[in-house]
């Protein structure tokens, strides 16, 4: 197979098209299903729209993440309510806490939840996350807490206070009892954090399984280690090419 022309560095001013946003969110919805990261057709990855107003793309209620395409993405308002015309339901329930964080955070253009066996684990560990290697140092500073207040609904205002106040500038939150939840200014951004937050909450119940004592770094390496990693605009950029390009061989139709 010869090798692909090396991909072009972003713009990092580049606004995106709907359509842009469209294949990208429906490549994460296929990436996440292909990682085994899914609930069934539970939980939700949201993408802000370009322009004015509050309008975001979500998935059909009842698709599993691997049927999702860029033309099946549902417009919604802040509410979850939809905007466009769909033969398929719409989970506003769903949508309580993406639209919290999407209208109160201005670094989450993408949302990503879900309810991993690794994630929810972790969640129900009182220590959260542990700097037990170099892929869970990445997060020292960077992985927010939002204590579990039962259900998430629409009826419950003021936890979506709570919970955005939680994550703050984060790109990263446990919801304790719960699961795992990422934001970035890019889905590729969005997709690299939770991709990392899910590979960090495996190595820590693996580490924990074997029984043996676990060995954790000094504070001052965590954060030496912890700076070294970078944060800019184009977080996640070049493995989300590579991924794309793996969609484009084997799932092509997820820009249909």
């Amino acid at each position: 197979m010869p090798l692909p022309p090396p991909p072009v560095k972003p713009d990092p001013n580049h606004i995106p098209t709907e359509q842009e946003v469209r294949e990208d969110l429906a490549a994460a919805y296929r990436l996440i299903a292909l990682f085994g990261m899914t609930d069934l057709v539970f939980t939700h990855l949201s993408a802000r729209l370009p322009g004015e107003g509050h309008r975001f793309l979500v998935n059909p209620y009842g698709l599993l993440f691997e049927e999702v395409t860029a033309s099946s993405l549902v417009v919604v308002d802040a509410e979850g309510e939809p905007m466009q015309e769909t033969s398929w339901p719409v989970n506003p329930a769903g949508f309580v806490i993406h639209s919290a964080v999407h209208r109160e955070c201005p670094n989450a253009m993408c949302v990503i939840h879900t309810h991993t066996l690794a994630g929810m684990a972790v969640a129900a560990q009182s220590g959260g996350l542990l700097p037990l290697n170099q892929m869970s140092i990445e997060f020292d500073g960077r992985v927010a807490l939002h204590d579990y207040e039962g259900v998430a609904a629409d009826d419950n205002l003021s936890e979506r206070e709570r919970l955005v106040r939680d994550l703050g500038d984060k790109p990263c939150m446990i919801l304790k009892h719960h699961g795992l939840l990422t934001v970035g200014l890019t889905v590729a951004a969005a997709f690299y954090w939770m991709y990392y937050l899910e590979q960090a909450c495996r190595i820590q119940l693996a580490a924990q399984s074997s029984g043996a004592p676990l060995a954790i770094p000094s504070a001052q390496v965590v954060r030496r280690t912890a700076a070294q990693f970078g944060t800019g605009p184009t977080k996640g950029w070049l493995p989300w090419q590579a991924l794309k390009r793996k969609l484009d061989r084997e799932q092509p139709d997820y820009k249909t």
